[in-house]
């Protein structure tokens, strides 16, 4: 086994050197230009992206040249068993994955951490780690494409594309990577083996490559939505891009925040409607949207956004170290270390990681922070409850400053937030009526009483099964609210195409949310409404499984499906649905007939006369 890795180590080994220089070299040079571990989001996954393509080139070269059949035969012609040769290859490849993209990245860490001034934390040092599981993962979907049939070879490439998607971050994140690892590693090893045209043999080896092909094709049938409104654009009559209907969500969306309040006030009863709908016309109307849909968390692996501010006048630059909880100065002259930066004049540690808004402002998932520049301190000027998440950097509404959190607003002294360094209590608190992540703007108008709040919820219906409606209130100074109007908006496109990810399994529509959940910390900023789905949507997706059901029955005894599975692929069939009898048409090829003998056709020929 080890003679055959080694072997391997030697075919590849020029390769994984000139790798390990072409990444260690742009490393450095990109190190030389910014502080790489600062950067947004996008910049890891695009780095995550490289590394994919590294690993699934990698696992696609060295299989597509072993599986060819006299190859293929001399590679298992040997003493050892079919799980030790596949060992064999794998670890090799994951040695030379290892150092190609891990070491230099290490090598990176450590340069920075030891030749410079910028933050290196512990959170850093999963990183190698990271990138190194994701091009390993990666080239095991590689090979597997490379040795499965070609019929459904290509699902297991929705693998990586989960890990793209999830919102795990952390450890937890590596955990996710860590178990797509485990999970690709077994499907490589049911498609080892010497009959590559041979289906899984054991009803678990088939179990464990249905689950995921089931996936891929409702993810492949989800698309159908995309082409659905590609034909609208087409034709030119997607909401989106072209007009629309009066009193839609997206009309709604883009109507000015006076012209929202007098539709809002069309119709209600309340007494003084028609003398706001006048004010409204003439008046400041302030319009407001959610500016944080997640806040940084401790120890994640990547930046919503680069986690420092610079201090013109000190000539420092404080970055945020998840490691101790404060700033650390680094001069922008001298390029050393210039203390840290904490909050009050003691420097206490944040409760929460800080994400700066310029040179002036920072937040934290419940405390705005003020930096002034003179004494070189962070104060707090707002703090929410709490149960509360900040979801909007404070605005202004005349004299009066404006939070959003995601259960309620609070309006604050204007000229308080701005003159003083002290911690202001609000003036008024609002409870909103809805659920944050539904909430697409609030419009405010102030009036000689309190002010006038019109809030559009719909956020997540153009696509999705939400409702969407405007409501206004009054807000009266004493802090109570009393609703004065509301209307219902249409939805912009028909219901079949905003139920479609659901109706078309809802099994594996409920499977997909819990893949992209799996391992990740609640966010408060994302929490939804239960959705209630029409009668006519259970319906269809009833009729699907329906059919799906009856059309397995007639399937598997038409293909060649062992006896002993045929009831649970029909149970299957019925209870996920239309994914669930295409993984079945991939998976099982068609029973072959035996062929009748030539001998038993052949007659005897009639005597001739004499």
């Amino acid at each position: 086994m080890w003679d055959l890795t080694r072997a391997e180590l030697r075919r590849f080994r020029w390769w994984a050197l000139a790798a390990l220089l072409l990444h260690l070299g742009v490393l450095a040079f990109f190190t030389k230009l910014v502080d790489l571990l600062q950067q947004p989001r996008i910049v890891y996954q695009v780095g995550a992206a490289c590394y994919g393509a590294i690993g699934l080139l990698l696992g696609a070269y060295q299989m597509a040249g072993y599986r060819r059949p006299n190859t293929w035969l001399q590679l298992l012609h040997r003493p050892l068993s079919t799980s030790h040769i596949m060992s064999a290859l794998v670890i090799a490849c994951g040695l030379l994955l290892a150092l190609a993209i891990a070491l230099p990245m290490v090598i990176t860490l450590a340069g920075q951490l030891s030749l410079t001034a910028r933050v290196v934390d512990s959170r850093h040092w999963w990183l190698p780690l990271a990138g190194w599981l994701i091009a390993c993962g990666a080239y095991l979907a590689g090979a597997y494409t490379m040795l499965a049939p070609k019929r459904y070879s290509w699902m297991v490439l929705v693998a990586p594309l989960l890990l793209y998607f999830g919102d795990a971050s952390g450890v937890s994140a590596i955990s996710v990577q860590l178990l797509a690892l485990l999970w690709l590693l077994a499907l490589l090893a049911i498609a080892f083996k010497p009959d590559l045209t041979a289906e899984p043999s054991s009803s678990l080896a088939e179990a464990a490559t249905a689950v995921p092909l089931q996936l891929a094709i409702y993810c492949v049938l989800a698309l159908g939505a995309m082409a659905f409104q590609l034909g609208l654009v087409v034709v030119g009559k997607d909401p989106l891009n072209g007009k629309t209907s009066a009193n839609t969500y997206l009309d709604a969306a883009r109507t000015k925040s006076s012209d929202l309040l007098t539709a809002g006030l069309a119709d209600s009863a309340h007494p003084e409607a028609e003398l706001w709908r006048e004010q409204a016309e003439i008046s400041e109307v302030a319009m407001f949207s959610i500016d944080f849909e997640a806040l940084p968390q401790r120890h994640e692996l990547t930046n919503i956004a680069p986690m420092e501010f610079d201090d013109d006048e000190r000539q420092i630059r404080w970055v945020f170290s998840h490691d101790r909880m404060r700033y650390q100065g680094v001069s922008l002259r001298e390029r050393r270390r210039e203390g840290e930066l904490g909050v009050g004049a003691e420097g206490d540690a944040f409760p929460l990681p800080a994400l700066a808004l310029g040179a002036e402002r920072l937040v934290t998932a419940r405390t705005i922070y003020d930096y002034d520049t003179h004494t070189a301190q962070l104060h707090p000027r707002i703090v929410l409850p709490i149960d509360e998440t900040l979801a909007m950097k404070p605005d202004t509404l005349g004299a009066a400053a404006v939070v959003l959190s995601d259960r309620a607003l609070y309006v604050f002294d204007g000229r308080a937030l701005a003159r003083s360094n002290e911690l202001i209590e609000p003036r008024l608190r609002f409870a909103l009526p809805g659920r944050l992540r539904h909430m697409h703007s609030v419009s405010m108008m102030e009036l000689l009483d309190g002010y006038l709040v019109s809030i559009i919820y719909g956020r997540g219906s153009v696509d999705g099964a939400f409702d969407s409606w405007q409501t206004i209130w009054q807000l009266r100074p004493d802090g109570e609210a009393t609703e004065v109007a509301r209307r219902a908006l249409a939805h912009d496109y028909p219901m079949t195409y905003r139920h479609y990810s659901w109706w078309i399994s809802p099994a594996m529509h409920w499977l997909s949310a819990q893949s992209q959940a799996l391992f990740s910390a609640t966010n408060p900023l994302e929490q939804r409404d239960r959705v209630d789905r029409p009668r006519a949507m259970v319906w269809l997706a009833s009729c699907l499984m329906l059919i799906s059901l009856v059309a397995s029955i007639w399937m598997v005894r038409t293909r060649a499906v062992p006896t002993a599975r045929r009831w649970p692929w029909v149970l299957v069939c019925g209870l996920v649905g239309a994914p669930a009898l295409l993984a079945l048409w991939l998976l099982r090829p068609e029973r072959q007939l035996p062929e009748r003998s030539s001998a038993s056709a052949v007659r005897a020929a009639p005597a001739g006369r004499t």
